[in-house]
Parts: C-alpha cells; sequence; structure tokens
C-alpha cells in the first residue's frame, strides 16, 4: 500500500514569491511523501518573476498557480501549516483537524532596493534558506511517517 503524502501548506501575504518557492522546493525536495500548497492572506496580482527565476537557477520549472488567498483551504485537510512571514502568522485563521503549526520568519526578498543583481541574490538567498528549512522538516521524524 501507498502512503498517503502529508499535505503541507505555506501561508505568506502575497502568495508571490516565499511561499510559492517553498511549495516548488518541497514537492521536488520531498519525493512523493509530501504534496504542498501555497496561499498568501492578501494575494498579488501575479508570482515575482525573481522568484520563478531564483527556482529556475536550481533546475526547477516553475509549476505551480497565481497567488490565490486562504478562503476555502480551511476547509481542506492539512497535515501541516508553515507561515513564512510574520504578516501571515498573525493573520492564519484556524483550520479544523488540529495540524501542526510551524513558523519560519522570513524577510521579504521583493522588499530589497538596488539593482537587479542585488534583488535576484535577495530571491536566491531566500530560496536557499527555504531550501535549508526544508532539508531539516524532511529528517523530522513525523516527515519519515505518512499517516
Amino acid at each position: 500500500m501507498t502512503p498517503v503524502p502529508l499535505r503541507v501548506l505555506f501561508l505568506c501575504t502575497g502568495n508571490s514569491a516565499r511561499s510559492q518557492m517553498a511549495e516548488a522546493l518541497l514537492n521536488l525536495m520531498g519525493h512523493g511523501r509530501f504534496h504542498a500548497e501555497s496561499a498568501g492572506s492578501h494575494p498579488a496580482p501575479r508570482v515575482n518573476p525573481h522568484a520563478i527565476r531564483a527556482l529556475a537557477e536550481i533546475g526547477i520549472s516553475w509549476q505551480g498557480h497565481a497567488p490565490r488567498g486562504i478562503e476555502g483551504l480551511t476547509r481542506e485537510h492539512w497535515d501541516l501549516i508553515i507561515t513564512v512571514c510574520d504578516n501571515a502568522r498573525e493573520a492564519c485563521p484556524v483550520f479544523p483537524g488540529h495540524p501542526t503549526f510551524a513558523h519560519w520568519s522570513l524577510a521579504d526578498p521583493a522588499e530589497v532596493q538596488g539593482t537587479e543583481q542585488a534583488r535576484q541574490r535577495a530571491f536566491a538567498a531566500t530560496r536557499d534558506l527555504l531550501a535549508r528549512r526544508i532539508g531539516q522538516l524532511l529528517v523530522e521524524p513525523r516527515a519519515q511517517q505518512a499517516p
């Protein structure tokens, strides 16, 4: 019998960078043991192109979705909900089923000012930090077993 993947929801404010990158990274790095999705408390009009480029730099072709809100997701089953910014943590609604919550306070790379190169470096640094955190998540005992 194939184990059911753990369902993980990444929440951010705009669902345009950090949460989108986290979703793509976990879906790749989790090798089918996880099903990750993402949403935002106040969705942006589009995914930030720097986030898509940061994923492409490490060989991940972004297959995500347009930024979306939390509406409707509170009725779905989630094993783990991770907020990746302080604003999302404050705006996080109640989810039924007693999912595990985690908070990863990450600076918004979209707020970095400067040259195009400096801005892209900020997105790459955020991507790398997310990949490290996800790597740690993958070795957690609960991640070793699906429900």
